[in-house]
């Protein structure tokens, strides 16, 4: 999947359209869908692909999944109307060339109807499609814990990418939301949910690994979230991804977020730039994001010194890693 090209005008007409009439922009879920809708359900799926083209030679995958039960439901609502925002600033500042961007939603393996819904990369407006099939669960489980093991799961041994395959350059995976992952992946729940069988459980941290030598992986926590403020969902993701891990205190900045850090990753921009980027589009998401990603651009700068393996810092391998 890949092909065509993003449109500000098609989206701004199809805004135009649903508002005349009165249609949601998640017209599947509002409408009383009880269950993952058959594009995005992922049982049986062999590989969600991102794959070169005519079009886009050297695309570059993007993966955005993020909680859709109780507090965290308005993320994708918010993401929706702020796509025109982040493939601007990907496109237009030349961020990226070729981004393939994948939406997706997690929820909770032992009681939600919709526990893992995977669209598929896509450079055009059918993103936007895969956002509006969406089923907004609002559920949850109340133990702070949601089923990210299984999406780290699926986007480690269910997706193939050109840019890790062909070029050697991972991708990026970003997850939002404020609950812990379980401590494995469970055998019957891959079987149940996604297809295909294990010889055992695995536990997250072993996932995780594997899972970054292909993607960049960041945890992305919402202020106001309804365990954002919570040391123990703070320690849990930065044991696994360390610097990795961003604290938003304005959830309407977590597109220009997302962009930013791809441009930091992708070495095209210090953070002072995309910060200036954001306020010649008029955004005015500028300090958020600038608090988020203080962080991870301090640990960029060239006077950082790592004291782990080469090819290797506190997120995982370095963007220059081959294979």
């Amino acid at each position: 999947m890949g092909s065509g090209h993003w449109s500000t005008n098609v989206y701004n007409a199809r805004q135009s359209y649903q508002a005349a009439n009165g249609i949601s922009a998640f017209a599947y879920s509002d409408g009383g869908a009880a269950a993952v809708h058959p594009d995005l359900d992922p049982r049986g799926v062999t590989k969600r692909e991102s794959r070169d083209s005519e079009d886009h030679p050297e695309s570059l995958a993007i993966g955005v999944l993020f909680d859709v039960t109780g507090s965290m439901g308005t993320v994708p609502r918010t993401l929706q109307t702020k796509l025109p925002d982040l493939l601007g600033l990907l496109l237009r500042k030349g961020y990226v060339e070729h981004p393939h961007i994948l939406f997706g939603a997690v929820g909770d393996a032992t009681c939600d109807r919709a526990p893992l819904q995977i669209g598929q990369f896509e450079a055009d407006n059918r993103m936007d499609d895969d956002l509006g099939k969406i089923l907004l669960e609002g559920g949850g489980g109340g133990q702070m814990r949601e089923s990210y093991e299984l999406a780290l799961y699926f986007m480690a041994r269910h997706t193939s990418i050109d840019c890790f395959e062909k070029r050697g350059r991972r991708g990026y995976l970003f997850l939002i939301g404020d609950e812990l992952a379980y401590p494995k992946v469970k055998r019957h729940e891959v079987e149940k949910i996604i297809g295909g069988e294990l010889d055992e459980d695995i536990p997250v941290a072993e996932i995780v690994r594997e899972l970054q030598r292909m993607y960049d992986v960041y945890y992305i926590i919402p202020e106001g979230a309804y365990h954002a403020g919570s040391r123990e969902l703070k320690d849990f993701w930065r044991g696994l991804l360390g610097q990795n891990v961003l604290y938003l205190d304005d959830l309407d900045a977590v597109c220009e977020t997302i962009a930013l850090t791809v441009g930091l990753g992708e070495e095209a921009i210090d953070l002072d730039e995309g910060l200036g980027h954001l306020a010649e589009t008029g955004s005015d998401a500028g300090a958020s994001v600038s608090r988020a990603l203080a962080r991870l651009d301090a640990s960029r700068a060239p006077a950082a010194v790592s004291s782990a393996p080469p090819g290797l810092d506190a997120a995982g391998p370095s963007r220059s890693t081959r294979l």
